[in-house]
């Protein structure tokens, strides 16, 4: 059975976006790029919200641009090669390949998609996440923590939530990210 994984950068407090909408992370880091890209390349299916798959289609074409650095490249193609569901009562269209539109969340489709994907399948954007969150469907939890405090904002877990993780993996980087991967018990 595929794993659900939720993942995204947060701030030091706990932000997926701050009040102002900047984490204030700093420029493009190669090493956290590139073990984001080794990390997610496995995956075979991207859950979205609109507002995340908005930010995200930017893959689909990124490789057309010149003079692009490799890992930028390589995070293009698997994206590109991943299937993608995003999950909006709002959007009309999709403008990627490999993408459908689903208009609810629909936690017994999800379970099926894991129980069928020989892939793992990616979460993102802490709204949807918060739904796979209540059903009890992630079974891990990726955090890239930037050394900011925004003191407000869109939180990576949902109010009100208690969950017991376990600790699987953890890594520091030269530009204060932090990485913790944990799995739920």
């Amino acid at each position: 059975m595929a794993k659900l994984i939720y993942s995204m950068i947060t701030s030091l407090d706990g932000r997926t976006e701050a009040t102002d909408g900047d984490l204030g992370w700093g420029p493009e880091d190669e090493e956290v790029h590139s073990f984001v890209g080794d990390l997610f390349r496995p995956v075979g299916t991207f859950l979205y919200g609109r507002r995340m798959y908005e930010t995200m289609v930017f893959w689909e074409t990124a490789h057309t641009q010149p003079g692009l650095p490799p890992y930028i490249r390589q995070y293009a193609d698997d994206w590109r090669a991943a299937e993608k569901i995003v999950y909006s009562t709002t959007l009309e269209s999709v403008s990627s390949a490999k993408t459908r539109i689903e208009r609810t969340f629909d936690p017994d489709a999800v379970r099926r998609l894991k129980k069928e994907s020989d892939h793992d399948l990616s979460i993102d954007g802490p709204n949807l996440a918060a739904q796979a969150i209540e059903a009890g469907l992630v079974d891990e939890y990726h955090l890239f923590t930037t050394s900011t405090v925004v003191g407000g904002g869109t939180p990576f877990f949902p109010p009100g939530i208690r969950l017991e993780l376990d600790l699987l993996d953890h890594r520091s980087f030269a530009s204060g990210v932090t990485y913790a991967r944990y799995r739920t018990r």
